[in-house]
């Protein structure tokens, strides 16, 4: 049996902050965030607004285009570092906004690769015939977690969802999902990390007064390690659908920076015109990314059926991976 996605669907909050936005805050400038990254802006979640309320709408519109009611799904992953609690999950209360049925829903913690990662899983689910229908998402409101006096970090983050309902292909439908791969190196998490909140460091005002419960991340050396665990998850993606280069029509990849995004595709030996982009528009949304830019290219027409399109990911954990799509 092979998973087909059926429909995608992505969200972001309607407030926009600008580089020049950011420029009245800390010590920065449109043109050093422009060259060094690719952003112009990102979208900012208002304080009363959770991360299920975005997720929910993502969801809404990928099962429309599925034409898949709430009530058939029978699985609902939420891929997230952000969630409305520690507990419930995210994906619970995602299940009960929609409105569907008592089913399995979980949220897992694989940062950016959060999406590559919930993808895999329900394909997992659909191919053992454990699932029919299920919905995967990625959804962040990274800038709750910000640390807006850290110039280094504060710069490069938004928030916002993408959701993809995924079920079973016909028999005779050449689409779906032909590969997943992902790994993780746990030896490197202190790279990328939000210290305090959790039962290793527990909230307190010590932590609140350092900013510990926001994300610290050695930008130098994550940035050395995504564009070689990329381009590895890359590569694996094709190897194990047993697509050659030469036919790969997009490469979807995580948008956290412009220069990774350029070097993995000048490895790949693909021209920037086969690559979406949106981290000019929306910065790192961290598991949001992709559904973002995936959805964004369904549905302007870029990505059309009979297309191979290759889902790229890394994140904090350190987590990657790749999903290779037939359209």
């Amino acid at each position: 049996m092979r998973t087909k996605i059926l429909g995608t669907g992505s969200f972001v909050p309607e407030k926009v902050l600008t580089n020049f936005d950011l420029e009245k805050i800390v010590d920065t400038s449109d043109e050093w965030i422009r060259t060094r990254t690719g952003i112009i802006e990102r979208r900012i979640a208002d304080e009363n607004t959770p991360s299920s309320e975005l997720a929910l709408k993502a969801s809404e519109r990928a099962l429309d285009m599925a034409k898949i009611s709430p009530d058939q799904l029978d699985l609902i992953i939420v891929g997230t570092v952000t969630p409305d609690y520690m507990f419930p999950s995210t994906a619970c209360i995602l299940q009960n906004k929609l409105g569907a049925r008592k089913i399995m829903a979980y949220d897992q913690s694989a940062g950016c690769t959060g999406f590559i990662y919930a993808i895999r899983q329900a394909d997992a689910f659909i191919r053992s015939g454990m699932a029919k229908y299920a919905l995967a998402i990625g959804v962040e409101e990274l800038t709750k977690i910000t640390n807006w006096t850290d110039r280094s970090t504060c710069v490069l983050f938004g928030d916002g969802a993408g959701a993809a309902v995924l079920g079973p292909a016909d028999d005779e439908d050449e689409a779906g999902i032909l590969a997943t791969y992902a790994a993780a190196d746990g030896s490197l998490g202190d790279l990328l990390i939000q210290q305090a909140g959790g039962s290793a460091m527990p909230a307190s005002h010590e932590s609140v007064d350092k900013n510990l419960h926001t994300i610290y991340m050695n930008g130098n050396e994550v940035f050395k390690h995504a564009v070689r665990s990329m381009e590895e998850a890359a590569l694996k993606g094709l190897e194990l659908s047993g697509i050659p280069m030469e036919k790969l029509n997009w490469l979807v990849p995580h948008q956290a920076n412009i220069r990774i995004i350029d070097f993995l595709a000048r490895r790949l030996k693909l021209p920037m015109e086969q690559v979406v982009v949106t981290i000019d528009k929306y910065g790192n949304t961290s598991a949001s990314s992709i559904p973002i830019a995936l959805d964004e290219a369904v549905r302007d027409g870029r990505i059309k059926e009979g297309d191979y399109v290759l889902l790229v990911a890394f994140g904090a954990g350190f987590t990657w991976g790749s999903a290779m799509i037939r359209w």
